[in-house]
């Protein structure tokens, strides 16, 4: 079984078992292992979301009855943490009420005990396959192929095609983080946004919110719409803060 500390890359998806009872839990990790699965189990949720918070995994196994925290709630905490992550539920509870529930907070799918271990597996590969595939239309963890073009700062901005078109017909490619960091802007208009919460919605929820990326591809940005004449005032800096992007709100020359 794997151990707390971050996970180095593989090829082997991590699948964190969240259960309080050791022997199911080491019988499923024998059987996700046995499936060349790596697994983490956590006993309580708040080693779970612990774990979570510092670790990539690409899936999570959650049972209902945890001693500390219900497994719904925990589901809640993992949501509210900005932490997107496919989530099993795994009960001992059958009742349709319960797992109508589970699935309309948006679970990807529930498992009621007792199960076969082949049963268990070949539902995690099905999620597993699934979100691999929606993931395929991801440019960025915020921005996908299919999202709509939308205006930013007198210039249309087109996913499927990364690019940005200006008034006077010049059509300019873009990349995918500066196409992401323009799709978060536009769908937060008038908020003021961290450079947390930019950073981990266009790079992950694992990015070194240290890291000067964000700011060197703003300043690509900022360089292109001012080679084109265009004023990207009601993009600002919040200094000690982030950004705020409101075209309601003139304001001064961006910074």
């Amino acid at each position: 079984m794997a151990d707390p500390s971050p996970a180095r890359p593989s090829s082997k998806p991590l699948i964190v078992v969240v259960e309080d009872e050791p022997e199911l839990a080491a019988l499923v990790a024998l059987a996700l292992e046995r499936a060349d699965m790596r697994v983490q189990v956590c006993n309580r949720a708040a080693h779970a979301i612990k774990f979570l918070k510092k670790n990539f995994a690409n899936l999570v196994l959650l049972d209902l009855m945890l001693p500390d925290q219900p497994g719904f709630d925990l589901y809640g905490d993992i949501k509210a943490s900005g932490i997107s992550v496919p989530v099993i539920f795994l009960t001992a509870n059958a009742e349709e009420a319960s797992k109508v529930h589970g699935l309309d907070l948006g679970g990807d799918d529930y498992i009621t005990k007792p199960f076969s271990y082949a049963e268990l597996v070949a539902r995690i590969r099905a999620v597993l396959r699934r979100v691999e595939t929606n993931q395929d239309m991801n440019l960025t963890k915020n921005a996908k192929v299919s999202d709509e073009p939308f205006e930013f700062c007198g210039a249309q901005v087109t996913p499927v095609r990364l690019e940005i078109s200006f008034a006077d017909s010049e059509i300019v490619p873009i990349g995918r983080k500066e196409l992401g960091i323009l799709s978060y802007l536009n769908g937060h208009r008038g908020e003021i946004i961290t450079r947390k919460a930019l950073i981990h919605s266009v790079w992950g929820d694992h990015a070194d919110i240290r890291s000067r990326s964000l700011d060197q591809y703003v300043v690509k940005i900022r360089d292109l719409y001012t080679r084109k004449g265009l004023d990207l005032g009601v993009f600002r800096t919040v200094h000690g803060v982030g950004y705020i992007y409101d075209p309601k709100r003139p304001g001064k020359k961006s910074s």
